[in-house]
């Protein structure tokens, strides 16, 4: 069995025990060490988790805030992915009765209107 992995971002956390509460701040410092991103880069980096990160930018954020990756960078193990189901099969947790406690829809039937109906 394969092992799989996956991590949680610190960032935002770190900077603010750093009493770093703006991305703003981020930018200059970054530039300061050679790593040029735009405000809406600098901001993600921050806010979301990101897919790929350049080694020499993490070694930028370890040096302005002072700390170590494994502070910035935490292993996890990776949760199984959802199962996806077919139309109208029930999650396998659930019992196999009808409908939500005794209430079942039911198909509606279209009927042709009646003779002699409504006048125009």
């Amino acid at each position: 069995m394969v092992r799989k992995l996956d991590y949680r971002w610190h960032l935002r956390e770190v900077m603010a025990m750093r009493g770093m509460f703006s991305t703003t701040g981020l930018r200059p410092l970054l530039a300061e060490r050679g790593i040029d991103l735009s405000p809406s880069q600098v901001y993600r980096l921050v806010t979301e988790r990101p897919e790929r990160l350049n080694l020499a930018v993490l070694m930028a954020l370890m040096d302005i805030l002072g700390c170590r990756m494994d502070e910035l960078i935490e292993p996890v193990a990776a949760q199984a992915p959802a199962v996806r189901r077919a139309a109208g099969q029930r999650p396998s947790d659930q019992p196999a009765g009808p409908g939500v406690g005794e209430f079942r829809p039911r198909r509606a039937r279209v009927l042709p209107p009646p003779k002699g109906g409504p006048a125009s």
